[in-house]
């Protein structure tokens, strides 16, 4: 059956349906990422929009529920050249299609992505619908209407907390979106964790007495959440922070720097980004529209850590009083490459410095 992606320029795109059978409006943004399509559309950093797969086919090897970053996926749509007609995975429970299918999520297929990706590169990121009937040139502006983050946030949006068990470090994970990846790699270091909301006080988070924060990732402008500001500059003071995507752009904006809209933002697993002090090049996985402005750091204040090799954006901070730091990309990886994993060591170190500190000031 066919199917139209249109986008708000007017450039109109005839391919094969797949997936489930809806419209859809969202921003189209493009990820570099040549495995982990599953993990993509069901990371909470993409809700809202709609997915273009630079990697010719998707499917290949089906969908497992154990690769999911979230039980349900929220983002706008699937864009591909091709979806494979053969499912050859032990590990698959279903197809790509009939995954979208119960995700009520559509999907395109015959698209040409590499002229479109060059669009997206050139034009930046912009509005666009799946449709199965073109709209009328008089509806198309209504229909491209994009949700606020807050819509978005509502989608991913948790409702009450709930803990994971473990022998180690108490640490409270403030969900906009979190990665289940960020939650296993926490329980592989014995982490005992507690999830909490995004609305939850500094106050209602530090009854559970944490020995770290962990603020998550998530979707949507960072300035649309000026809640969590003063709840970052209060944690901060109180315990080891650790921000990571939209958590890194909050904590930069919590301290008095500001952040921006890129032009086609970073996704995928694929980018090269160098720690400041050492000159070390690690490739990492990541998903943001928006980036720290470097210009507006005050380096009193913050220290930055990371930065990213092709456009030198901004890709880490620490905080020069206090013990917390954030990183732009995601160093759980899922999918991608592990290089940046050691950034959770470097959390749970600063957890136990700040422990062996408080024991000295007692004695």
């Amino acid at each position: 059956m066919k199917r139209y992606l249109v986008l708000a320029d007017g450039t109109v795109y005839q391919g094969q349906a797949f997936g489930a059978d809806c419209a859809s409006t969202g921003e189209l943004v493009f990820t570099t990422g040549m495995t982990g399509y599953q993990e993509a559309i069901t990371d909470d950093s993409y809700a809202g929009q709609l997915l273009v797969f630079t990697n010719p086919l998707l499917g290949n090897y089906g969908v497992s529920v154990a690769d999911n970053e979230d039980i349900v996926s929220n983002c706008a749509g699937v864009i591909c050249r091709q979806v494979a007609r053969v499912v050859d995975s032990w590990r698959s429970s279903e197809t790509l299609g009939d995954f979208l299918t119960r995700q009520q999520i559509p999907g395109i297929s015959g698209i040409d992505t590499r002229q479109l990706t060059q669009k997206l590169r050139t034009s930046g990121t912009m509005a666009a619908r799946l449709t199965d009937e073109l709209p009328e040139r008089s509806e198309l502006k209504q229909q491209l209407v994009l949700p606020a983050s807050s819509e978005l946030l509502a989608k991913t949006a948790q409702k009450s907390p709930y803990s994971i068990p473990g022998t180690g470090h108490q640490v409270v994970v403030v969900n906009f979106g979190a990665k289940q990846s960020i939650l296993r790699e926490l329980m592989k270091r014995n982490c005992n964790i507690i999830v909490v909301p995004s609305t939850y006080s500094a106050e209602q988070i530090l009854n559970f007495a944490p020995e770290g924060v962990v603020i998550s990732n998530g979707p949507g402008d960072p300035t649309d959440f000026p809640q969590a500001l003063p709840l970052i500059r209060e944690l901060q003071q109180k315990t080891v922070l650790l921000g990571i995507c939209l958590g890194h752009q909050l904590f930069a904006l919590a301290n008095g720097a500001s952040t921006f809209k890129m032009k086609f933002g970073h996704r995928g697993f694929n980018h090269p980004v160098t720690e400041v002090a050492t000159g070390k090049t690690v490739f990492t996985s990541q998903n943001h529209g928006y980036a720290v402005d470097a210009s507006s750091i005050d380096r009193n204040v913050l220290l930055e850590t990371y930065v990213e090799l092709n456009d030198q954006t901004v890709e880490g901070l620490h905080h020069r009083t206090y013990p917390a730091l954030s990183v732009q990309f995601h160093p759980d990886a899922s999918p991608g490459p592990h290089d940046a994993v050691d950034i959770f060591d470097d959390f749970i170190s600063m957890i136990e410095t700040q422990g062996e500190e408080e024991i000295a000031k007692e004695k």
